[in-house]
């Protein structure tokens, strides 16, 4: 663990770097768009967050695996480099979509078609689901692992573009998301394979939210610079390539043994895990491609009616919104990772937290909504006696006239 907090230190590091790197040449060029109907923010700013990040990330496994030539267990991520190179390749591909679009703004059939070119490479260098604990131990046949790892893989990039409108929300949302996910991948490969606590999975996710971390300094609010679709698209892609890898990593009889035959629900935890860290970008992805298909437009068709907007609109503010987000989050992830402490931790103190911080977050979601009312309520009393006012006011001259 120690290793691969390194390694995601060096990785914020560099990323941060390479952010201001970016930020003053796209500054000097004058590399950003016209501000769009739907943005949020009032000013011209860079949209190359990404570039850093995916340079980071490079960097960061080109110096993994230097070290892992004097490290034995690390070396052992290494050993077949094919597919470290598939999510690298896809991840220049993706990015490299990225920046065109958030410079020329590409059509949406041209971008869909690059995910999932992006997503065939990771598919085809080797990290494809090959197993779900479902009814036992079910395989796929290769062509059929191909497939649902691409649409995998292109629905999480999706996802987590969908919520790219506020500032630092993705970053946040993945550096929440992923330290859960790595304390899981970490805790399930020490109990399963207790000579080596490294893995592929592992090893991405550190990465991943170290070029977060690294990157969050110039995405905070008021962002210097945005990170585009480039970066949301690599984060979706790393998210769900580390997730897959876990999901095919484990014999799922295995695993229900070493967390205990009585907590079932741990041995679903490679598949349920993921989802719970991605709740609420999968939510927004699903509700707004339900709301363009029924108004007859294109489900990838841009709109200003996420989530995030939705909570901009009830009243919040943009830095009350993106914690809102932040809390979902953690609610729903930490809430399942404590899962798969069972027996440690015990199965009804989950239940409670999860019930508890989920009651907390709708609360606090919905206050402004309490608060509009009590509003209103009082604009209306104040209102009523004016309007009687007005209305005797205008009832005066008219007896008046009867009387004479």
């Amino acid at each position: 663990m120690t290793l691969l907090a390194l390694l995601g230190l060096f990785t914020a590091l560099v990323t941060f770097g390479l952010s201001l790197a970016v930020y003053r040449f796209a500054l000097r060029f004058k590399l950003y768009p016209a501000i769009r109907e739907r943005d949020v923010h009032t000013r011209p700013t860079p949209r190359l967050g990404g570039v850093a990040m995916f340079l980071g990330v490079l960097i960061a496994f080109g110096a993994a695996w230097l070290f892992s030539a004097h490290f034995s267990l690390l070396s052992i991520v290494f050993n077949d480099p094919k597919p470290i190179l598939g999510i690298l390749g896809g991840s220049l591909l993706i990015v490299v979509i990225g920046v065109i679009d958030d410079l020329v703004d590409l059509d949406w059939m041209t971008k869909l078609a690059g995910q999932f070119v992006a997503a065939g490479l990771v598919a085809w260098s080797g990290v494809q689901i090959l197993s779900l604990p479902l009814g036992g131990l079910t395989v796929w046949s290769p062509l059929t692992s191909v497939i649902i790892t691409v649409i995998v893989v292109v629905l999480t990039m999706n996802a987590i573009n969908f919520i790219d409108g506020l500032d630092g929300l993705v970053v946040g949302v993945a550096i929440i998301a992923n330290c859960v996910f790595l304390v899981y991948t970490y805790s399930i490969t020490v109990r399963t394979s207790p000579l080596n606590y490294f893995s592929l999975a592992s090893v991405i996710t550190a990465i991943l939210i170290g070029a977060c971390v690294g990157f969050l300094p110039l995405n905070w609010h008021p962002a210097r610079m945005f990170m585009g679709d480039a970066g949301a698209l690599l984060v979706g892609l790393l998210m769900a390539a580390s997730a897959v890898t876990v999901t095919g990593q484990f014999d799922p009889s295995t695993l229900q043994h070493v967390v205990g035959r009585t907590h079932l629900v741990s041995a679903f935890l490679p598949i349920v895990l993921p989802l719970a860290v991605l709740i609420v970008p999968f939510l927004d992805f699903g509700l707004a491609v339900i709301r363009r298909v029924n108004a007859g437009r294109s489900p990838m068709a841009a709109d200003r009616k996420h989530l995030h907007h939705r909570l901009l609109d009830m009243g919040h503010s943009h830095f009350h919104a993106v914690l809102i987000f932040y809390a979902w989050t953690a609610v729903a992830s930490i809430g399942m990772l404590l899962f798969s402490f069972a027996p440690v931790v015990p199965v009804w103190a989950a239940i409670v937290f999860v019930v508890v911080g989920l009651l907390a977050c709708t609360a606090v979601t919905l206050a402004p909504l309490g608060r509009r009312r009590a509003v209103m309520a009082a604009e209306s009393h104040i209102a009523e006696p004016t309007i009687r006012a007005a209305d005797a006011s205008a009832e005066a001259p008219v007896a008046h006239k009867e009387a004479s």
